[in-house]
């Protein structure tokens, strides 16, 4: 099987296919994932709360995020891998420059991925002149979760949404390839959507968005606790893991998931 690249992700935008994406935390399930279909897997931060216990994503480190790409990265052959970069790991672009080799020297990923908005223009540019693939993320970013009042959605005054507008599009402009837009309005994901030219992927932001990822504790049913309001227990309709993950993969590409159900107005 072929590695999955950025070429064929922004291919799949152009064509109006949607990407599915789903976090894996090690070898095993990125095998199952991996032989699903899913293009795109994200050894995420929130391996903080989902396999260590915290209730938070804050105390997940740089070693951490090395450890559990590299499983994810042995156990799987096709999908595209990004990785977080964990909170205080990008505070400068040098920071930033370190941390990043690490995880693509190391860990052996393809993407790293920061969260935040025009305060990282710098630091985007730095990487992907050194050739480091930029994933972007607005909107709820749970590394800003104190900052933020809590888990809430973002973006719904119209100041908030222009705000969104300008970061994807400086983000964009400083060089990221992929953006990731959780917990805001549909609409306004639909508008981001359609202005930027790279994809966007959707967690809690509706079907608009070029894909969707869910944790995948989450789409199995298996978080400890409550399981967002825009998550789906997937596994609930089906007799085995392996059908859950072929089940969202179906649901994204056929545009049933997120439903409004799972979406925010």
């Amino acid at each position: 099987m072929k590695r999955i690249t950025l070429h064929y992700l922004q291919k799949l935008k152009e064509k109006g296919e949607k990407i599915t994406c789903l976090t894996a935390y090690d070898a095993s399930f990125a095998h199952v994932l991996d032989q699903a279909g899913i293009e795109i897997l994200l050894v995420g931060d929130s391996l903080g709360m989902t396999v260590q216990g915290h209730d938070s994503t804050l105390p997940v480190t740089i070693e951490n995020m090395v450890y559990h790409s590299q499983a994810v990265s042995r156990g799987s052959q096709r999908a595209f891998l990004i990785a977080d970069m964990p909170f205080m790991s990008y505070t400068t672009p040098e920071q930033a420059l370190q941390n990043a080799a690490c995880l693509m020297q190391v860990g052996q990923v393809h993407m790293v991925k920061l969260e935040g908005g025009r305060w990282l223009i710098e630091t985007i540019q730095r990487l992907t002149q050194c050739g480091i693939p930029v994933c972007g993320h607005l909107g709820l970013t749970p590394q800003s979760v104190h900052q933020l009042g809590g888990y809430r959605v973002q973006g719904r005054s119209i100041s908030a949404a222009e705000q969104l507008r300008h970061d994807a599009l400086a983000l964009q402009g400083a060089g990221i390839s992929l953006l990731v837009l959780e917990c805001i309005p549909t609409q306004l994901a639909k508008e981001l959507t359609q202005e930027l030219s790279i994809p966007t992927i959707g967690i809690g932001a509706g079907k608009e968005c070029d894909g969707q990822v869910l944790v995948l504790y989450d789409l199995l049913g298996i978080t400890r606790e409550k399981i967002p309001s825009f998550a789906k227990n997937f596994l609930q309709e089906t007799d085995s893991i392996e059908n859950a993950i072929i089940y969202f993969i179906r649901e994204v590409k056929e545009g049933s998931f997120p439903s409004a159900e799972y979406s925010f107005s």
